[in-house]
């Protein structure tokens, strides 16, 4: 009960988490003008900017938020590894790379492509990744799902690198995209992906019972009756979905996938029935308010909101994998 009323707050906090997004910013507006134009429309320069900049700017960086804490905190009860995200093994450099490649090379356009070009590449870098780590008699491993999303991240960001490189205009159109930003979506953007994201969700939140017994290890869930194969299959599916469709639509944002997931356990404890809705819930938080932040560091310019989440995030992964060694040390 106790919890279930702490995510009613939350979802009102994200509610107001987004009508600040769209009434602050360079040109502040009034409240009742973002009321009347959501509602009733207008054609004011006020209610023109709030329709086609800041509503979908606001709900991108919400779906992308909630997707890229639900993919980490997936990723982390499959792999067992506390720092495991889309942006640290690989998936989301995967992404880009295929993303980049497709437009620069292979003259791809439209938004729909774009998105699915991106979730072959998540999905192809992801599955690389996984194989990697489960080479071996032990199987899958903390440590070598580590190496191997290290490895895959660098051996894609530098590939990414070495295409712009042959492209300078392209490198100049996509250079803020590819540091992740939300400024200048509109909602054709967010209908390209947010269908990707629903089923990505949706196949999220029928995992978690399955994901509390898989938490006591591989052997005990088999030996429960578990398919523990068939589990993370679906597990990986949504991280792809996710993930993909987030890059698609915002550019590889890091840090959103580790720092809410340890938030939320903090929070709520080990049980992923509840895991998972918070860290939608505060995964759509966290990145509007970091977007809404990145609007006043350096007004009248913004910087990207992929800068902010590495600022937030990087002191906060510094911190998770010192206790984890002292953990194990």
């Amino acid at each position: 009960m106790r919890l279930a009323l702490y995510l009613s707050l939350s979802l009102v906090a994200l509610v107001i988490a987004l009508v600040c997004s769209i009434a602050f910013g360079v040109t502040d507006i009034p409240l009742r003008v973002v009321w009347d134009s959501v509602i009733h429309g207008g054609t004011s320069n006020e209610q023109l900017i709030i329709r086609t900049t800041r509503v979908p700017r606001a709900l991108i960086a919400g779906a992308v938020g909630a997707s890229l804490a639900v993919a980490g905190a997936l990723m982390q009860a499959i792999t067992r590894n506390p720092i495991a995200s889309p942006s640290t093994v690989g998936v989301n450099s995967g992404a880009t790379f295929f993303i980049i490649v497709a437009g620069a090379w292979l003259g791809v356009s439209g938004l729909h492509a774009f998105t699915l070009v991106a979730l072959i590449g998540a999905a192809i870098s992801g599955t690389i990744v996984f194989v990697l780590g489960s080479i071996g008699r032990d199987g899958m491993t903390p440590v070598k799902v580590t190496l191997s999303g290290a490895a895959m991240a660098a051996f894609f960001a530098s590939l990414t690198q070495g295409v712009m490189l042959t492209d300078g205009k392209m490198f100049d159109q996509i250079l803020m995209w590819l540091v992740g930003s939300v400024a200048g979506r509109d909602m054709a953007q967010l209908a390209a992906v947010w269908p990707y994201m629903a089923v990505g969700m949706v196949i999220a939140l029928c995992l978690p019972s399955h994901l509390n017994v898989l938490a006591m290890g591989d052997d005990i869930a088999a030996g429960l009756g578990q398919r523990t194969a068939h589990i993370k299959v679906f597990a990986a599916a949504a991280i792809i979905l996710l993930a993909g469709g987030s890059v698609a639509a915002a550019g590889p944002i890091a840090f959103i996938g580790i720092i809410i997931p340890h938030l939320v356990r903090y929070m709520v404890g080990t049980d992923y029935r509840w895991i998972l809705p918070y860290s939608a819930v505060y995964g759509a938080i966290l990145l509007v308010a970091a977007d809404l932040g990145s609007r006043y560091i350096a007004m009248p310019k913004e910087i990207p909101v992929g800068v902010m989440t590495a600022i937030i995030g990087v002191p906060f992964f510094v911190y998770i994998a010192r206790k984890g060694r002292q953990r194990h040390g």
